[in-house]
């Protein structure tokens, strides 16, 4: 697995926001991106979840009785992130136009 820091890891990593704002539908490249920017951001919340409820299972191992008092923490932020964590695709956002709240 590549490191960071090196050029297989920087060749990678997406240089387009994970959004259709701005994106030409001709250009199958920049559609491309665009498409697999967001596929790449609703993984990497899925695996955060994952970590989240990983690490709170560990603690109500280790914690027994007293997990709801000393795992409450976790298990707020699991919660938090399990609202977002589906991969739910990009046609959705590709088929209709959604306006960002600012």
């Amino acid at each position: 697995m590549p490191t960071p820091e090196s050029a297989a890891f920087l060749s990678r990593k997406p240089k387009v926001p994970p959004t259709f704002d701005g994106v030409d539908y001709e250009d199958t490249a920049a559609l491309k991106a665009a498409q697999d920017a967001i596929i790449r951001e609703q993984w990497v919340r899925s695996m955060m979840a994952r970590i989240v409820r990983d690490e709170m299972g560990k603690c109500y191992r280790r914690e027994g009785v007293n997990h709801l008092e000393k795992c409450g923490r976790l298990r707020e932020r699991y919660f938090e992130l399990l609202k977002e964590s589906k991969v739910r695709g990009y046609l959705f956002e590709q088929q209709n136009y959604i306006t960002k709240e600012s």
